[in-house]
């Protein structure tokens, strides 16, 4: 896990650089989006895709939070979390996607989001992400919370038993990338916003499996 963690954090101050030095990638990529006027996600099938990214995260941590009530109360379940795996799950969605995502960046950098841009239709100006000087005032661009919650599936899936849990752990990234590819092509995050989003939650994940559910529990 010490590799791991030396890893997102080398990644995330890689990526902090190079949207600072060239914020223009954000508006490159998010333009392969943005056709006939506007982006994506207009429809009913689009619209229950994002739906089913943004509540899935919170469906899986109420479903480990029933089996471990289950079992608590003597009934015979093929799996259960731990106190400390189910401790491990709540702390790691309420301080990364909850606390430092939505509650601290989102609410405080004022960074308009791609539908609301001048380059997009809108009628705001871009700001890289190090700018907490634009338009929007609540709930902004940077980072994005659903590539947050969506990469904390990560958390589940490191409690899988260890023949399941590289492919688990493969699945819940794949989970990742898919919201924050909805995101970025409905034009409500950035490529920034949603890496961003998602080494937080990372970085989250990893700390708190060594401080929460150190090796060795049963």
């Amino acid at each position: 896990m010490t590799r791991t963690l030396v890893f997102l954090l080398a990644l995330t101050a890689l990526t902090l650089v190079v949207f600072a030095l060239w914020p223009g990638i954000d508006l490159a990529v998010s333009h392969y989006f943005y056709d006939r006027g506007g982006f994506i996600g207009r429809d009913g099938l689009e619209r229950f895709g994002r739906d089913f990214f943004r509540m899935a995260p919170f469906i899986v941590l109420a479903a480990f939070a029933a089996l471990y009530a289950l079992r608590r109360f003597g009934v015979a379940v093929p799996y259960a979390p731990s106190g400390r795996g189910l401790l491990f799950l709540a702390v790691t969605m309420a301080l990364g996607p909850g606390l430092i995502v939505n509650l601290g960046l989102k609410d405080h950098t004022h960074r308009p989001r791609p539908v609301h841009v001048v380059e997009f239709g809108g009628d705001e100006e871009f700001r890289p992400w190090y700018r907490f000087d634009g338009a929007c005032r609540k709930n902004c661009s940077f980072v994005s919370g659903e590539a947050a919650s969506g990469f904390w599936m990560v958390a589940p899936a490191v409690l899988a038993p260890p023949p399941l849990r590289g492919p688990a752990i493969g699945v819940a990234i794949a989970f990742g990338v898919g919201a924050s590819l909805l995101r970025i092509a409905f034009g409500g995050h950035f490529l920034s916003d949603a890496l961003l989003g998602g080494l937080i939650s990372l970085l989250v994940i990893v700390i708190a499996y060594r401080v929460i559910r150190p090796r060795g529990e049963p």
